[in-house]
């Protein structure tokens, strides 16, 4: 998937000890001077505008700041000495590069009040514009300690229980369907009568419209109305022919210098020409059925115009037997087993829970 980069926006960091928001290239804290510890993570400032600017591309592009082993304090990527305590910034940790801020937000800016003098400020500012004081950031209330994991430890329980108990009901569903289609009794009959059915398609060749790519269309056919669809995407810009760019959300990557870097994924759909056409084809102009009750079989003899032929032919054999007066119904697959049930014989049938018969044997 290729990525696309939209420009850069500054991001913003708060500070841990007075709540203040600062600017992401600021590495102490404007509100009381403290410097910006590792943990704090660089955050997406509200109403922040993607801006093409050269500075904070080269900002962007520099690299990763780095803290200090000693001190802790916030180094540009090039420094190789401490600004703080002059120590040596190879033992020292660089901010962590490619962490997914939040989705890229273009919505309106809202008003918030100052915390020291209740004027309303634009949420971007991050003083206020009468008194000049920080504009902190207020976080909601954190849940109960022990709210958290006990909601934790319940979800998967009740997942795990609900997959078990779902399997359990298809288990139970499908013994008993055997149970109930097994033998589960035995009854004396006689064969009363035997019944055999055949059919014969009789197939007609005409015109039949598809529809598929138009390099997958036979040759001979005649091809009607195309339009470009997606036939397949891909990753890279295709070198020719008709295609979609389909980008996703744009989204904010940090980059570890305090500037965050607005991207989005893309693909491309790769569009071809999908057709109807229509070829000649056989096709089932009607179906000739014939009945007996004997043990000969024959099939229907149509005769077919010059442009008919003869399609599929099936056969279906049935048993007819008595038992106390009572009609049963028992289907064999071949000639060969049709002829053994001669009229008059007996036989021990076993019959299941919903009353078919499911095995047969000579009594």
């Amino acid at each position: 998937m290729s990525q696309d980069t939209l420009g850069y926006v500054e991001l913003e960091w708060i500070c841990p000890k007075c709540n203040s928001r600062n600017p992401g290239t600021e590495k102490v804290c404007q509100g009381c001077g403290a410097a910006q510890p590792q943990d704090v993570q660089f955050e997406q400032a509200a109403g922040a505008q993607v801006s093409q600017d050269a500075a904070l591309q080269k900002t962007a592009e520099s690299g990763a700041d780095i803290h200090c082993a000693f001190c802790g304090t916030r180094n540009p990527p090039g420094a190789a000495e401490c600004s703080q305590c002059g120590a040596d910034l190879k033992e020292g940790t660089r901010r962590e590069v490619g962490r997914v801020v939040g989705a890229y937000q273009t919505a309106a800016v809202k008003q918030v009040p100052c915390p020291n003098c209740g004027q309303a400020n634009p949420e971007t500012n991050l003083r206020c514009t009468r008194c000049g004081a920080p504009l902190t950031l207020e976080r909601p209330a954190a849940p109960p300690a022990v709210a958290a994991p006990a909601a934790g430890k319940r979800s998967p329980l009740l997942v795990i229980g609900a997959i078990a108990l779902a399997l359990l009901v298809c288990i139970c569903v499908a013994a008993s369907f055997a149970w109930l289609s097994s033998p589960r009794e035995s009854k004396a009959g006689q064969v009363r009568s035997v019944e055999w059915q055949t059919s014969v398609a009789i197939e007609e060749l005409g015109p039949v419209q598809h529809r598929d790519w138009q390099n997958e269309i036979p040759q001979g056919a005649e091809v009607g109305a195309c339009e470009d669809k997606p036939r397949f995407t891909q990753d890279q810009e295709p070198s020719s022919g008709n295609y979609n760019k389909v980008c996703g959300t744009p989204y904010t990557v940090d980059t570890g210098s305090g500037v965050g870097k607005v991207v989005q994924d893309c693909q491309y759909e790769v569009l071809e020409a999908y057709c109807v056409y229509t070829v000649e084809e056989w096709q089932v102009a009607d179906q000739l059925t014939q009945r007996g009750a004997d043990y000969q079989p024959v099939f229907p003899e149509p005769a077919l115009a010059s442009d008919q032929r003869m399609g599929d032919q099936s056969v279906t054999y049935v048993v007819i037997f008595d038992v106390d007066g009572q009609r049963y119904e028992y289907n064999v697959s071949s000639l060969e087993d049709f002829e053994r049930f001669q009229v008059g014989s007996e036989w021990l049938l076993k019959l299941n829970a919903f009353g078919a018969i499911v095995e047969v044997e000579p009594r």
